[in-house]
């Protein structure tokens, strides 16, 4: 079992729900307060290798937009950043993770993606996971905008997200998956393909510099156990079994995925904010 995972917060403490509330609740949190911790398309494995392209360093200001359950803030404060700042939209989520990480060099703040307050060009790395999916276009864009805004000349900028494949895909088949997700999930997905994913990060002045894609298994057997390890699952199966309501939505929701297996991927994306010309990046 992964021991980082376990120091996580308690998912229910974040976001409790009372039992009829779980029909109506968000599928991420849902699955949270089953005790899933990792809540990533393309699990730990790529949000692994998304971080060991974006290689933090204690030479590094790190910002995180929406930490969540801090499995990936854990990853990189093992690297010891020179700072690193949280932005997180949930209040709850945002006082945990802070009575459990933060200390002088180390906050995690009630602000949005779109508008975090930090100054330009303080930042020399900068993430977010499972979050743009979820963003109508104009959303997408100011967030990009945001993270431009706040990163140094040369600075890194990561994404891990939900994918839509093929890269042709027709546009009622993408129409019927971004609809039947939504009402299942009870939270609007509006996914890219790789193609679009990428051209809008360079649309926002990015410049790519890697990729990688991953199936999108979140609830599958061996992604479970790999995310989870085998404590990790056993806890989830035990609240399945005593959540009724939980687990006729987990149902579905694993249901959904399957249906629409072919067309949904995880993708990660590590790009950088060119540094101007003759201007000295970080």
């Amino acid at each position: 079992m992964n021991a980082g995972l376990m120091q996580s917060p308690r998912p229910s403490a974040i976001h409790p729900a009372k039992p009829g509330d779980v029909v109506k609740q968000p599928g991420h949190w849902v699955l949270a307060g089953l005790g899933k911790r990792v809540l990533r398309p393309g699990g730990l494995a790529l949000t692994r290798e998304l971080m060991a392209h974006l290689h933090p360093c204690d030479d590094d200001s790190v910002v995180e937009f929406a930490p969540g359950l801090g499995v990936t803030a854990r990853i990189a404060l093992a690297q010891q950043p020179r700072s690193y700042v949280g932005i997180e939209r949930e209040p709850d989520a945002a006082r945990l993770l802070q009575q459990e990480l933060g200390n002088e060099n180390v906050q995690f703040v009630l602000a949005t993606a779109e508008s975090t307050s930090l100054h330009s060009d303080s930042a020399s790395l900068v993430f977010g996971e499972a979050m743009l999916s979820m963003q109508t276009p104009g959303q997408k864009q100011r967030i990009l905008a945001e993270a431009f805004r706040i990163l140094k000349p040369g600075g890194r900028y990561g994404i891990h997200e939900l994918a839509l494949l093929p890269n042709e895909i027709p546009d009622d088949e993408r129409k019927a998956i971004e609809r039947e997700m939504s009402t299942n999930i009870h939270v609007g997905v509006r996914p890219a393909t790789l193609t679009e994913w990428k051209r809008i990060l360079e649309e926002a002045g990015f410049h790519v510099d890697w990729e990688a894609q991953a199936p999108m298994h979140l609830l599958e057997p061996k992604r479970l156990l790999n995310d989870e390890g085998l404590l990790g699952v056993l806890r989830i199966l035990f609240n399945l079994l005593r959540k009724p309501i939980a687990r006729q939505r987990v149902l579905s929701m694993r249901r959904l995925f399957r249906k629409y297996a072919s067309h949904l991927s995880a993708v990660a994306i590590v790009c950088t904010k060119p540094a101007p010309a003759g201007a000295e990046s970080v």
